[in-house]
């Protein structure tokens, strides 16, 4: 054996020559700016942080509002959702890139059989003829000295977790589209009844200006206020049915329906929300998808510099052919037929002119963008968590104070209508008495749906109850449970074990 072929051979099996860099969690923010808790939990007990023995959101979140109506309609996103069944396709091929890049680690099988006659002379049909059998196998394999390989599949691996990171931020952003959407769409059939009662309440006000102008103790001018009062509710009441009407068609296409196929009947909302235990920043980072998602992209980028700089490389491997060939078909199988050749190979790339310098610097710059937006990503979560703590802070106190203001406008409604049949205020009174006390019940259904948005955009923002630990390792990944189409509406699902937020009581 000479000389070269030995050290082709010794680098075959070398076992610590991986020189990709050894990849490391980057800091989500700098520890001087890194917070503690949350500004809109300080000095506020209604929203307090969980520690680890609170209750906390698992599973099924949308059931803490305790709806059956929308926890029915829950179940239906993750399973006919079609941007969710999107996402489940893009996992899936995810996860076989992962077994594409294991492949590698093993050699390639060949086989090219032939069969060829040739005819020499100068009369075509008369010459002398000849037949060639072929039947070779080739195989060739490339050693991972340089851990190209294992960087290949370590890569693969943290791109099948992205996918999945994606697919369950996907069903947790359907699934509270789907519950705001729905919230909406009861604070528009409360005011609906609202509008309907109050219309019937104004019928009853212009029977009784009718009768006082019939009376002689009114005047026709009155009569034209209340037609008009009545007018403008009846179609405040009938302008409602759009804005119904499309958050039906949203909720219908979010489950996987064609809206011609979906209605969905009057509902209400049961209460004020409940309460939902937060989180402290650093728990945060482990709970949310899209914070895991962009964290693993970091991974992918730090393989990606890690396979360029493999380049600089040279490639080692083994290639060898076997086969047996013969002239006779009948002397294919007999000893002198059979054909071999093997050996190693070494190739390298001695000039590029700066193309692999370019691909490294490429790379490492896309790890830096990596870093860059996994940071803005932690920034995005943790006003997500701030903005609905304090819409839910604010939204609690506004509630109580549009509750004394509807209690307000009912008794000053009740005292201006009995002074207006006394006859000591005009009607005009009466309507603008009427419109303050309906603008405040109006206001005081759209607060409650405002806090159930903000309850379940705090939810969301506080990841619904995931966690980073329910990515697929890269074993799971390889298992052929994982391959099964049917079982990825579970991949990086929530998990349901453990304790659970009350639900709230319908009212």
């Amino acid at each position: 054996m000479t000389r070269r072929a030995s050290l082709a051979l010794a680098a075959l099996f070398c076992s610590a020559c991986n020189v990709a860099p050894k990849y490391q969690k980057p800091a989500a923010l700098p520890p001087a700016v890194f917070p503690e808790s949350f500004k809109e939990l300080k000095g506020d007990d209604t929203w307090k942080a969980a520690n680890p023995s609170d209750t906390v959101i698992r599973g099924k979140w949308w059931e803490i509002f305790g709806d059956p109506q929308l926890n029915a309609l829950e179940e239906k996103v993750a399973i006919t959702n079609q941007n969710v069944k999107q996402a489940e396709a893009q996992f899936l091929a995810a996860r076989a890139a992962v077994d594409l890049a294991h492949a590698s680690y093993y050699p390639s099988i060949t086989s090219t059989p032939s069969i060829t006659e040739t005819e020499t002379g100068n009369t075509p049909g008369r010459g002398i003829r000849t037949a060639s059998f072929v039947l070779p196998v080739a195989a060739s394999w490339v050693a991972d000295v340089w851990g190209q390989i294992h960087t290949q599949v370590e890569g693969a691996t943290d791109s099948a977790q992205v996918s999945a990171a994606n697919l369950e931020n996907a069903r947790l952003s359907y699934q509270a589209t789907l519950a705001a959407d729905y919230f909406t769409l009861c604070s528009l059939d409360m005011q609906y009844t609202l509008l309907h009662e109050t219309n019937e309440a104004y019928q009853k006000y212009l029977q009784l200006t009718i009768d006082r102008f019939n009376g002689g103790v009114a005047a026709k001018s009155d009569i034209a206020l209340a037609q008009t009062q009545l007018a403008t509710t009846q179609a405040s009441e009938t302008d409602l049915g759009v804005q119904r009407g499309q958050f039906e068609h949203a909720i219908a296409v979010l489950t996987g329906q064609p809206p011609e196929n979906f209605s969905l009947g009057a509902c209400k909302i049961a209460g004020p929300p409940p309460p939902i235990p937060s989180t402290v920043p650093s728990t945060l980072l482990e709970r949310r998808p899209d914070i895991a998602s962009a964290e693993r992209n970091i991974a992918v980028q730090n393989a990606n510099i890690g396979l360029a700089k493999v380049a600089f490389y040279p490639t080692i491997g083994l290639s060898g052919s076997a086969g047996i060939s013969a002239n006779l078909f009948q002397s294919l199988f007999t000893g002198p037929a059979r054909i071999w050749s093997a050996g190693p190979a070494v190739s390298e790339t001695i000039f590029d002119f700066g193309r692999r310098g370019a691909t490294m610097a490429q790379a490492r710059a896309n790890y830096d963008a990596a870093v860059a937006a996994y940071r803005q990503t932690v920034l995005a979560a943790f006003q997500a968590v701030e903005d609905n703590l304090v819409a839910l802070r604010v939204l609690t106190t506004e509630a109580a104070q549009t509750d004394e203001a509807v209690k307000a406008a009912q008794q000053s409604l009740d005292l201006i209508t009995e002074r207006y049949k006394a006859g000591t205020n005009s009607y005009l009174d009466v309507i603008q008495t009427q419109t303050i006390a309906l603008t405040d019940e109006r206001n005081a259904v759209t607060i409650l749906q405002r806090r159930m948005t903000a309850a379940v955009g705090l939810v969301q923002a506080l990841g619904g109850g995931w966690d980073y630990s329910t990515l697929p390792s890269y074993d799971q990944l390889r298992s052929a449970a994982m391959a099964d189409p049917a079982n990825t509406g579970k991949v990086a699902a929530p998990r349901a074990e453990g304790p659970r937020v009350t639900p709230v009581k319908a009212q």
